[in-house]
């Protein structure tokens, strides 16, 4: 991990908008942002900005070789570390707004579950939009999308923005527990039923 973090923020110092944190997630963090994916059937996965793969990890471990797991990420580097770290993920070095073209070119229809590590706190209302229309257009109607952000970005006019982007683009926005073991501690956002 040690390693990891070390890359992680060499990444973040070179991109800071699109990487958005200093460290990777904790493994108490990325269980609690993947409790939805399911531990039966052959669910299609998709993790948006799985960085270094906290939650990769955590989401290959409940699929346990099972259904599809596709992972965007949009820096090359970190995209390289998750191809060669996890070779039965499907990674794909791309943008997550071509969600629905990246699961159309494997034969995928929709998601069963999207998890999302992307610092949408950051992010412009216009990618915002972008970003979710891509999540609730390919998410099956019983489908969950969930995500995170950092306590401090709480108050930010940005996460008051994307909270209300949330609860409009889906039936039912749940604010999930605070993870204080993780740097910096975070709250998850569970969401399901895309509009």
């Amino acid at each position: 991990m040690p390693n990891d973090t070390t890359l992680f923020l060499g990444q973040f110092m070179r991109s800071p908008a699109t990487i958005g944190a200093l460290a990777p997630s904790s493994r108490r963090l990325a269980e609690t942002v993947c409790t939805p994916v399911p531990e039966r059937g052959e669910p299609t996965v998709v993790e948006l900005g799985p960085g270094t793969g906290p939650f990769t990890a955590e989401i290959q471990r409940r699929l346990d070789g099972r259904g599809h797991h596709l992972a965007i990420e949009l820096n090359p580097t970190l995209a390289s570390l998750l191809a060669d770290r996890f070779p039965r993920v499907d990674v794909a070095q791309d943008d997550a707004a071509r969600l629905p073209d990246l699961l159309r070119d494997r034969g995928l229809t929709r998601a069963d579950v999207v998890v999302s590590g992307l610092p949408w706190a950051a992010f412009p209302e216009t990618l915002q939009e972008r970003l979710l229309g891509a999540v609730t257009s390919t998410l099956c109607p019983s489908g969950a999308f969930t995500t995170f952000s950092y306590i401090h970005a709480m108050p930010l006019g940005s996460a008051r923005r994307f909270r209300a982007l949330l609860a409009d683009r889906f039936e039912e926005v749940v604010l999930g527990r605070t993870v204080w073991r993780n740097t910096p501690p975070a709250y998850v956002l569970h969401a399901r039923r895309p509009r």
